[in-house]
């Protein structure tokens, strides 16, 4: 019977154990640039099986939120390499989480004080976090959006391919493709945000194919074995929503079998929500969703998110719920979470006012036992 302490290997990706560090937006790399207290912050943090940055942005239009890192800029890439190089010098694994927000932005962040980009010019009910002309962070709604134009799709594709390889020559273990919690790529999939009439938009396949044109393109840069995704079948994040996504969801999921992938990453319920959480006149199986990939031949590790504490993230492994479980807030607060888990140790609790923005403060100052001792 496997456990959460067990090393295993996904695709190109080798885990000593099966604890991940879930993707956490933090907002301390101005001018999109990962700096030294990024450095310590993941370092500290090295212990994890997997750690899967925070959403990195593929191009200053993906951008949706003040002082979050790029991997378009040679100086971000600079950046990132040193915080690869420290996660790898305590024999860590990481891999880039690769971003766009699509409507989920605001003008005064994108080129050129630009309308943000989506399927369809539908704003969404919901904030992003800017910066005030006196430097300060604030939460701001995101403003109207337009269209893409069916001939800038091949560029967001290229986009994430080229973001892709920036990562791994970065010295990323891998990328995770984000299409979950209501950005770009979630956007296109569910109906409440696409209302496209073109070829991607309408039908289930129209609207999952961009999504499947990035993962192609991002594997076929760096190795189906380096590459995983990030779905949220059912999350409400970001006024997202769709109405049938069992349909679509175990669509994708047969396509991505098709694939060698290293991981398939699932936020089950909604984002740092209800985990049973469902569309208004749906029902989501996520137990059904699981079993499309694996019946079409999907081999990548199932990885599971939202509200895990020790207890149920042992039994999600020693059941064959999942094959990893990631950890978004507790990561925050316990650097040393893996050996909190281990030795059944209490966790810190997180300090809700320094979560984003800020220096070390509530960043890279959280006690591990190590130093209690």
């Amino acid at each position: 019977m496997p456990t959460l302490f067990d090393s295993v290997k996904f695709g190109d990706i080798e885990l000593r154990n099966r604890i991940v560090m879930a993707p956490l937006t933090r907002n301390r790399s101005p001018k999109a640039v990962p700096n030294d207290l990024n450095v310590v912050y993941y370092e500290q943090r090295a212990t994890a099986g997997l750690i899967v940055s925070e959403g990195t942005a593929i191009t200053h239009q993906g951008q949706g939120y003040a002082d979050v890192p790029g991997l378009y800029k040679p100086e971000a890439l600079a950046g990132w390499k040193k915080v690869t190089d420290a996660v790898h010098s305590r024999g860590g694994k990481i891999a880039a989480q690769l971003w766009h927000v699509g409507r989920i932005s605001h003008v005064s962040l994108q080129p050129n004080g630009a309308a943000p980009v989506a399927p369809s010019a539908i704003p969404a009910k919901s904030k992003t976090y800017i910066l005030n002309e006196d430097g300060t962070g604030a939460f701001a709604e995101t403003s109207q959006p337009r269209a893409l134009e069916l001939s800038e799709l091949p560029g967001i594709v290229d986009d994430f391919r080229k973001a892709a390889r920036n990562a791994v020559d970065a010295g990323f273990d891998g990328v995770e493709i984000h299409a979950a919690n209501g950005y770009l790529l979630d956007q296109f999939m569910k109906d409440g945000a696409n209302h496209r009439t073109d070829a991607y938009g309408g039908s289930i396949e129209n609207r999952i194919r961009l999504t499947l044109e990035v993962v192609d393109a991002v594997a076929s840069e760096i190795g189906a074995g380096k590459t995983g995704i990030r779905l949220s079948p059912t999350t409400p994040a970001n006024d997202i929503s769709d109405s049938d996504p069992q349909a679509v969801f175990n669509a994708v999921v047969k396509e991505l079998a098709k694939h060698d992938l290293s991981f398939i990453h699932v936020i089950e319920g909604a984002t740092g929500g209800p985990r049973d959480h469902q569309y208004a006149g749906t029902s989501f199986d996520y137990a059904a969703f699981k079993a499309a990939y694996i019946e079409a031949g999907g081999k990548g590790a199932w990885m599971v998110n939202n509200g895990y504490d020790a207890e149920t993230a042992a039994k999600a492994i020693e059941t064959g719920h999942a094959d990893l479980v990631s950890f978004g807030k507790p990561f925050i607060a316990n650097p040393d979470l893996v050996r909190r888990i281990k030795d059944g140790a209490a966790w810190n609790d997180v300090n809700p006012q320094t979560l984003y923005g800020g220096g070390a403060e509530g960043y890279t100052d959280y006690p591990t036992l190590e130093a209690a001792e």
